[in-house]
């Protein structure tokens, strides 16, 4: 599937981009360059222009970069969970790929700036701290919720084998191909 990002996605990435000079430089540099991003069944393809800021890609246009981000590490992005950024797979031209690594690392939207101008600086702070609160809940809810699925899937009803019993699987796989090898061995010795 390749659909054109919406504009108010288009809109929200370049008002990111124009508070970040130096994510605006990164840009630039690679203007006329198509980034993908492959969320789930959906794509969202963008084209670096030459004032830093991105535009939707042309339908059919060739993707220098291709991110794929599955639903459950859009959620965990989504919670803040900066170390789900590990698992995202970047697939094409590795100066491009490096510079939406950082940005995705690094560039961050100032909500409770932009919300100053509407409701004023201290308003705009209780509202941000009260979402940062909410956003640290709905991301620890969502690890424990991780977690105790993990569990249950491992110890209670094992759908997913536990690190453990792989490990001692694969023991005793390399154990049983060097017994064979040994039995092959006797074998042609008797031969």
């Amino acid at each position: 599937m390749n659909a054109l990002a919406p504009h108010p996605a288009t809109h929200a990435i370049n008002h990111v981009l124009r508070a970040a000079p130096e994510a605006l430089e990164r840009v630039r540099r690679h203007a006329g360059r198509t980034v993908a991003f492959h969320v789930g069944p959906a794509t969202f393809a963008f084209t670096a222009q030459t004032t830093g800021e991105v535009e939707p890609a042309v339908r059919g246009a060739a993707h220098d970069v291709d991110v794929r981000i599955s639903p459950i590490l859009a959620a965990r992005l989504g919670a803040g969970d900066k170390s789900a950024l590990d698992a995202v797979e970047m697939r094409g031209d590795p100066d491009v790929a490096a510079d939406v690594a950082f940005l995705m690392r690094h560039l961050e939207w100032d909500a409770e700036e932009d919300l100053s101008r509407v409701v004023g600086d201290v308003a705009a702070h209780r509202i941000a701290a009260a979402a940062r609160t909410l956003r640290a809940w709905t991301g620890q809810a969502a690890l424990r919720l991780g977690q105790g699925a993990a569990e249950y899937w491992t110890e209670e009803s094992p759908l997913i084998a536990s690190r453990v019993k792989v490990e001692a699987f694969a023991r005793e796989v390399a154990e049983l191909a060097a017994a064979i090898d040994a039995l092959e061995a006797r074998i042609a010795k008797l031969a």
